[in-house]
C-alpha cells in the first residue's frame, strides 16, 4: 500500500523516538491478512520446546469394570418401565482394553498418568520429547479438557479441620509465585501464561481432536479470544452453560442475577473432528403425551410432519410400515418409542447433582 508523505513523516518521527509504531501501519507495510488480532503487553510467538524427565506420581493400572447396560425403555399401562429382556453384561469401555495386559497392567508407558509439575514443561516435553512418536502411533491426543485458574485473589490459605482442631493453611512460596506469574500484571499475565499452553495443546491435538476449558464469569471473556487466536473462529462449537447450584446465602440477595453457572468452551483443531451425539431419557410426562399411539403388536409410537422427504423416500418408508395415512389424505412419519434415542443434549445443563458435584471437588476452592 503506497504511503503519504504525512504518514512517511510520522513513521520517521517515531522511529527517531525510539517509539513502536501504530498497529495500522503493520497493516500497511506488511503482508498480513488478520483482520482483528488479539494484543497485550509482551506478546510474542515464542513458545518453550524444552524436553524435561516426568515425575510420576501416580499410574493407573487396573481397567474399568464391565457393567451391564440396560435394554431401550418401553411404555406400559402408562408408565415407562425398563426391558430388561435384552440386558447384557456388555464391557462399556471395550477401546481401553488392549492397553493392558492379563493382569490389568499397562503394556505402553504414556497412558493413565497423573504428572507433577507446571503443566507448560509437561506439554513441550510432551510435544518435543519421546513419547511424542509414541503417542501419535497410538492414534494421538484426541481430547484435552482443562480447568485453568479463575482470579480468585492471591489468598490460597485454607481452614483444615483434624479432629476437633481447626489450622488455617498458610500459602506457600510456590502458591505465591504462581499467582504473581498467572495474575502478578493482571489480564496481561493470565493471557500470557494461557497462550502459550494453548499453543502447545493446539499442536498436540490431533486433526479431528477436541478441547473443552472450563471457566467462570471472571475469566470467560479472556478465555474466547485467546482460544480464538489460536485455535481460530471457525472451529468454534459451544460455549455450555452448566448450572453449579442454585442461589443462595449472599448470591441470592445481591443487586443482580445470582451467579450460578460455569461455561465450558468447546473448539476442535480441524473442521473434520470426531463428534459422537448424547442423548439423554426422555421425561415420562413427553412420553406419554407424545407416544400415546400403539401398533398391533403393542408399541407405542409417535407421529411426525413429513418434512421434505422425497417421494421416493416417502415409498421407501411405506413399504416398512412407517407411514401414517390421516383421513384427509395427509401422510405422517411413525417414530417408534423403543427406536428413539431421547433428547439431544443441548448447551444447557441444568442436571448436574449439586450433591455429586460437591463430592467431586473440594469446596473451600472456588475453582472446580
Amino acid at each position: 500500500m503506497k504511503l503519504t508523505d504525512t504518514e512517511k513523516r510520522e513513521i520517521l518521527k517515531l522511529i527517531e523516538a525510539d517509539k513502536p509504531l501504530p498497529d495500522k501501519y503493520r497493516f500497511m507495510l506488511f503482508d498480513d491478512k488478520r483482520e482483528v488480532e488479539l494484543v497485550w503487553n509482551g506478546k510474542t510467538s515464542e513458545v518453550t520446546n524444552l524436553v524435561l524427565p516426568f515425575q510420576v506420581i501416580e499410574q493407573v493400572d487396573e481397567p474399568r469394570n464391565s457393567k451391564p447396560i440396560m435394554a431401550v425403555n418401553k411404555r406400559k399401562s402408562g408408565k415407562v418401565i425398563g426391558d430388561h429382556s435384552r440386558t447384557a453384561a456388555v464391557d462399556k469401555y471395550p477401546v481401553q482394553r488392549p492397553l493392558f495386559d492379563t493382569r490389568g497392567r499397562q503394556k505402553s508407558g504414556w497412558t493413565n498418568k497423573l504428572i507433577w509439575g507446571d503443566n507448560k514443561l509437561i506439554l513441550s516435553s510432551l510435544k518435543n520429547g519421546p513419547l511424542r512418536a509414541e503417542i501419535e502411533k497410538e492414534g494421538g491426543i484426541k481430547l484435552i479438557c482443562i480447568d485453568p485458574p479463575f482470579d480468585v485473589g492471591a489468598d490460597f490459605s485454607m481452614d483444615i479441620e483434624i479432629g476437633d482442631d481447626t489450622f488455617t493453611k498458610k500459602p506457600n512460596v510456590l502458591e505465591e509465585l504462581a499467582y504473581r506469574d498467572t495474575w502478578g500484571k493482571g489480564a496481561d499475565s493470565f493471557i500470557a501464561m494461557i497462550y502459550e499452553r494453548l499453543v502447545l495443546m493446539r499442536d498436540l491435538l490431533v486433526e479431528n481432536g477436541s478441547i473443552y476449558v472450563h471457566c467462570d464469569w471472571r475469566v470467560n471473556s479472556f478465555m474466547r479470544l485467546v482460544m480464538e487466536e489460536v485455535f481460530g473462529t471457525s472451529v468454534y462449537r459451544n460455549e455450555i452453560r452448566w448450572k453449579r447450584q442454585p442461589p443462595r446465602g449472599a448470591k441470592a440477595i445481591s443487586r443482580q442475577y445470582a451467579r450460578s453457572s460455569d461455561s465450558m468452551l468447546y473448539y476442535t483443531k480441524s473442521d473434520s473432528y470426531t463428534w459422537n451425539a448424547q442423548f439423554k431419557e426422555y421425561d415420562q410426562k413427553y412420553i406419554l403425551s407424545k407416544f400415546n399411539k400403539q401398533d398391533k403388536d403393542g408399541r407405542w409410537y409417535r407421529i411426525d410432519n413429513i418434512g421434505d422427504y422425497s417421494e421416493k423416500s416417502i415409498a421407501e418408508f411405506r413399504k416398512k410400515g412407517r407411514i401414517y395415512d390421516y383421513p384427509s389424505g395427509k401422510v405422517g412419519l411413525i417414530r417408534y418409542l423403543d427406536e428413539a434415542k431421547g433428547e439431544a443434549i443441548t448447551d444447557i445443563w441444568l442436571d448436574i447433582n449439586e450433591v455429586i458435584v460437591k463430592q467431586i471437588r473440594f469446596s473451600k476452592f472456588a475453582r472446580q
